[in-house]
């Protein structure tokens, strides 16, 4: 029996070119479709200074759009959870910090059922991790970490601290120093990092917590004073101001920012992922970007990562229960 042979019309050529390009997109090609990184806050502040370069160096590496999105809502919660449910595909990225935890940190105080699990969230990388810093106004009277305590101590719920929110990352570091000297201060909780710094431009506040680089500027310029750090070592912006730790106090806490996908991503592709996001970083562009404001690269993925979150988790949660419900 002869076979039948058809003539190929427009659309089985369309089809036959179709399966064609099915077959050659496979996850070799990571990533052959647009990818997303949302950053799970309004625009501008850290998360926003680690995206906007990563995204860009993506999409000229790839070929293919890597558009930053802002999410926010529920302290990082909405846009994590986001991220969190998509496809397990490794093409939806999030850049956060610790807030990723945080939050579900406090839901578990207050047993409130969060949006997204632990065991949902992926790792894919550290982009940076610089230590808190206490600052002050200069029209204090203190100079030292020293003084500041015992300032603290002869006025037992006088003395005012702002953060950017209860239970954030930088209300953490002042309840740890506050822990260790049993110190009793106000809390003036904020909308965020910026604005918890202006409390203390203000006069409203008198001390807070904060990102080197974002204090930076009002140190140069006289209108704070820092006082120490929360890290290991000093940080390049403040190289005269010492830590916590050569003080005696065994204490860390880092306003860090990292790259996180779904867990459920395959490990083949997270694989891929990883290697993309650290050529990205490695880009001259991507660490001025950091660098220009005053902000240290440290990339760490795999185990290095995993072993430097779980740390840091491990600290922030006790903190939480200390504080317990406010």
């Amino acid at each position: 029996m002869k076979a039948l042979h058809r003539p190929l019309t427009g659309s089985n050529l369309f089809a036959l070119a179709l399966m064609a390009f099915s077959l050659s997109s496979s996850a070799d090609d990571f990533p052959n479709k647009a990818m997303s990184i949302t950053v799970p806050n309004p625009p501008g502040g850290q998360n926003q200074i680690h995206a906007q370069p990563l995204s860009a160096i993506l999409e000229r590496l790839t070929g293919q759009p890597a558009p930053v999105i802002n999410r926010a809502g529920g302290t990082g919660a909405i846009g994590t959870a986001y991220v969190m449910n998509q496809p397990p595909d490794g093409l939806s990225l999030l850049v956060t910090t610790p807030n990723i935890y945080l939050a579900l940190e406090k839901d578990k105080l207050y047993a409130i059922k969060s949006p997204y699990t632990h065991e949902q969230i992926g790792l894919v990388a550290l982009l940076s991790a610089d230590p808190l810093a206490l600052a002050t106004h200069p029209s204090m009277p203190i100079k030292s970490v020293k003084e500041f305590i015992t300032l603290a101590k002869s006025k037992p719920g006088e003395i005012i601290f702002s953060t950017s929110g209860p239970y954030s990352i930088t209300h953490m570091p002042m309840a740890m120093l506050m822990n260790a000297e049993k110190l009793k201060m106000r809390h003036l909780p904020t909308t965020g990092g910026g604005p918890a710094i202006i409390e203390v431009l203000g006069g409203h506040a008198q001390f807070t917590a904060s990102g080197p680089g974002a204090i930076y500027p009002y140190v140069k310029s006289g209108k704070l004073r820092a006082l120490a750090t929360w890290g290991t070592h000093s940080h390049p912006a403040l190289p005269e101001v010492k830590t916590l730790k050569s003080m005696g106090y065994d204490m860390e806490a880092y306003l860090w920012v990292g790259v996180f996908t779904a867990s459920a991503v395959p490990e083949t592709t997270m694989v891929k992922l990883r290697a993309l996001v650290h050529k990205a970083t490695q880009e001259p562009a991507f660490k001025q970007a950091l660098e220009n404001v005053k902000v240290v690269p440290d990339y760490r993925d795999g185990a290095e990562f995993r072993k430097f979150y779980d740390a840091d988790l491990k600290r922030m949660s006790a903190v939480i229960k200390s504080i317990g419900k406010l």
